[in-house]
């Protein structure tokens, strides 16, 4: 009897077996390339300058116009939502008693601020490199140490170099803490740890958060960073004052977003060859944007100036093509010269070009000085400033602007002691504004004898004894009669 024999098992060769390893192999790699795609990061095309997204590189950001601004940046981590019950709270349950403010010492920033910096606020200082920014924080921050402790937190200067300007400006800076830090998270720790009564950066752009890949300055780094220090002011109670770098067309540094995360914007101007220095407040939740505050740099750093009534007017008064107008700035009200030329040109059509005023007032008041007045301007180019840097855009300056227009284009000057303000209608009339009684006071102050003003005024003007006297118009050629009679 043969014995039992066992089925062999069907032999496997060797290239099926390879094959279907193969098979299996690349289909394992397919599943897990398949699992990578779909976890991977895209990264985003962001604008350095006003923050817009691109679905991809360009050379020029199709928001803002810039060329070379827009960066492959990786998205940010975005952490769990905590959702969580809220408790409204009553307005009228809230207290009566404003938020406390603290004095930095310097009449013309407090003046600027409204009165000093907010607890728990959050300040941008804007400007050009050079103009004065830190000069402006450390004198500030030397005149509080005197009430509390305060903190400079440096990502541009070492402590040496900090204790060194110190020194050269006279400022008594021995109670004021420095750090020497860049990292976003060390400074939020430092806040919350400290509790200063007020903090100082220099500047914003140097902050690097651990948490965000990117450069510093970046859109990114510093939304997060303005992110961060908000928070933290708004929980212990400290003042944040930021500074920050503006860009040569006068937009800050980097992502313009900054300007509605803080609480107030203040812009730091000047002119590279002059010593004065204009603070201005284009955004405040705790005051007025109205005011301004003047400063002049010396040899120890930032004065402000009390009285800047007469401040930018040329000693040489009664040129041909200028006329002094009274300005309003906030509270008070400042005497400036609006300057004009008017030269023959061969190009079509002639320039108009305006410094410090208006550019679209400055045509409308060459079209009705050209309808209402009878000068022609079509083969002229005009040019009109603002002297000492500042900006009028009052519609009150027509009458001065149309008067330093016809007296460059007659060639004779302005009625000597003479003043001007008024808004040109179109149909060639003066009409009124405001603030005329404190218009006529400053001309008073600085001794001027005649204001061409319009006849009817929106507010009551008194008549007192040392004002000059009124030249009242009620048209541009009455105006042109009374101030630039040849």
């Amino acid at each position: 009897m043969k014995p039992a024999v066992s089925p062999r098992r069907p032999r496997r060769n060797r290239k099926d077996a390879a094959r279907a390893g193969h098979r299996g192999g690349r289909s394992a790699r397919n599943a897990t390339r398949w699992v990578v795609a779909k976890v991977r990061v895209q990264s985003v095309f962001v604008c350095r300058e006003c923050g817009a997204h691109a679905p991809r590189w360009m050379g020029r950001c199709g928001s803002c116009g810039a060329w070379g601004t827009v960066n492959e940046q990786l998205p940010a981590s975005v952490a769990p939502i905590r959702a969580g019950a809220v408790t409204p709270v009553r307005l009228g349950d809230a207290g009566e008693s404003p938020a406390p403010r603290t004095g930095t010492g310097i009449d013309e920033l407090d003046r600027v601020l409204g009165g000093g910096l907010v607890e728990g606020s959050l300040v941008l200082i804007g400007g050009e490199p050079g103009i004065g920014k830190s000069t402006l924080v450390l004198q500030a921050l030397a005149h509080m140490s005197r009430a509390g402790d305060v903190l400079l937190i440096t990502g541009e200067e070492s402590i040496d170099q900090v204790r060194t300007r110190a020194q050269r400006l006279a400022v008594d800076c021995e109670a004021v803490g420095v750090v020497a830090e860049t990292s976003l998270e060390t400074v939020v720790a430092a806040i919350e740890t400290l509790r200063p009564a007020v903090v100082a950066i220099d500047s914003v752009q140097t902050l690097v958060s651990d948490a965000i890949d990117g450069a510093p300055g970046t859109v990114t780094q510093v939304r997060q960073a303005a992110a961060s220090l908000m928070k933290a002011a708004k929980t212990t109670g400290v003042t944040v004052l930021l500074v920050g770098q503006v860009t040569k067309d006068g937009g800050l540094a980097g992502p313009r977003m900054l300007e509605h995360l803080v609480d107030t914007v203040l812009i730091f101007e000047g002119e590279e060859m002059r010593s004065h220095r204009i603070l201005r407040a284009v955004k405040n939740r705790f005051g007025s944007i109205d005011e301004t505050g003047l400063f002049e740099m010396r040899a120890r750093g930032l004065e402000s100036v009390a009285d800047p009534a007469g401040l930018f007017l040329d000693a040489h008064r009664g040129q041909v093509g200028s006329c002094v107008f009274p300005a309003i700035q906030g509270s008070r009200a400042l005497l400036v010269e609006v300057q004009a030329l008017v030269g023959h040109t061969e190009v079509v059509p002639p320039r108009r070009v305006g410094v410090g005023v208006d550019r679209t007032r400055l045509a409308q008041v060459i079209a009705v000085l050209s309808r209402h007045a009878g000068l022609r301007l079509g083969d002229q180019d005009v040019f009109v400033s603002v002297a000492g840097g500042i900006r009028a855009l009052d519609p009150a300056t027509d009458l001065a602007i149309a008067l330093a227009i016809v007296s460059a284009h007659r060639g004779v000057p302005v009625a000597p002691g003479a003043g001007a303000f008024g808004e040109l209608a179109l149909t060639g009339a003066v009409r009124p504004v405001g603030h005329a009684a404190r218009r006529l006071a400053a001309l008073a102050a600085q001794g001027f004898e005649i204001a061409v003003m319009p006849r009817t005024a929106t507010d009551a003007v008194p008549e007192s004894s040392g004002a000059p006297r009124r030249a009242e118009v009620d048209g541009v050629t009455q105006a042109l009669d009374v101030a630039c009679a040849r």
